[in-house]
């Protein structure tokens, strides 16, 4: 029983009405078994209607299960479409605010400076990287890079179009998951650095913070990789997740690199998955 004696969730509530089993309604003694035509008949409608309840609550569950469900399967296969379907602004869009995205909750502004030609993944990742990525493939690759609003940092944002279904996402997912694999220095992803941008001299060296996103909604990998704008090295790097806990005194914390890196993947993951229509969404 729930506070105040109301029934708690999920718990049947039986009523009997009249006299004990074994007595018609005139309490005149009968075999135990038999019942009245007006018992019958309602005993047979609470049957009917909690096999309507039961099979309601089942197929309910059935509609809500984000990873078998068909609007789950429908948005899965549209977000591998996207890199040909959606136009680039709006995978990548010119300018992006990031309310709260920064270190004590400061708000950020990104402006895109350029955007990469899309191509395959030959060259585009370290060789190790490339390997633990090898097993769901390669569609295609988008990639753009941004600066803050001082133009300080710099920022990568990629969307790795893979060839895998959900399970083949599912088990890259698992692997970076029990593996820690998007916190390792020799996993960090390259940067795109364009002549004439502030990002020229975004090379290999420069890359301070880095982010990595498995997407199993999605057969998508996202990914961020941020530095300095002034071609300074960062030793050693440092992956978002560490760089944004309080307290991280490392370089890259301390100049809020990890922000930087993990805000944008955020905000270029939740447009994919809003233009996909898949059912759901990390909170970030």
């Amino acid at each position: 029983m729930a506070p105040g004696g109301a029934p708690g969730p999920g718990r049947a509530t039986v009523v009997s009405f009249g006299e004990p089993e074994g007595y018609d309604e005139h309490a005149r003694p009968r075999p135990l078994g038999r019942r009245s035509r007006s018992q019958t008949v309602a005993a047979a409608a609470c049957l009917v209607l909690g096999a309507g309840l039961i099979t309601g609550a089942a197929t309910g569950g059935w509609l809500a299960d984000g990873s078998e469900g068909p609007a789950a399967r429908n948005g899965f296969t549209a977000a591998g479409a996207l890199w040909h379907n959606v136009p680039v602004d709006q995978l990548f869009p010119p300018a992006l605010q990031g309310k709260g995205a920064g270190p004590g909750n400061a708000d950020r502004t990104w402006t895109r400076i350029a955007v990469a030609p899309d191509s395959g993944c030959k060259g585009a990742f370290d060789p190790l990287l490339r390997k633990v990525l090898d097993p769901v493939g390669c569609a295609r690759l988008l990639r753009a890079t941004y600066t803050d609003a001082t133009q300080s940092h710099v920022t990568t944002v990629g969307l790795l179009f893979t060839e895998a279904d959900a399970a083949g996402m599912s088990a890259l997912a698992r692997r970076f998951d029990t593996e820690r694999l998007d916190r390792r220095t020799d996993l960090m992803p390259l940067p795109y650095a364009a002549k004439g941008t502030a990002a020229a001299g975004f090379g290999p060296g420069q890359r301070a913070s880095w982010a990595i996103s498995v997407l199993t909604d999605a057969p998508v990998v996202v990914y961020a990789v941020t530095g300095w704008a002034d071609g300074r090295t960062v030793d050693p790097p440092q992956p978002a997740g560490d760089a944004m806990e309080s307290g991280a005194g490392t370089g890259p914390a301390q100049a809020g690199l990890g922000h930087e890196a993990q805000g944008l993947a955020d905000r270029i993951e939740r447009g994919l998955r809003k233009k996909a229509g898949t059912a759901t969404e990390r909170p970030s």
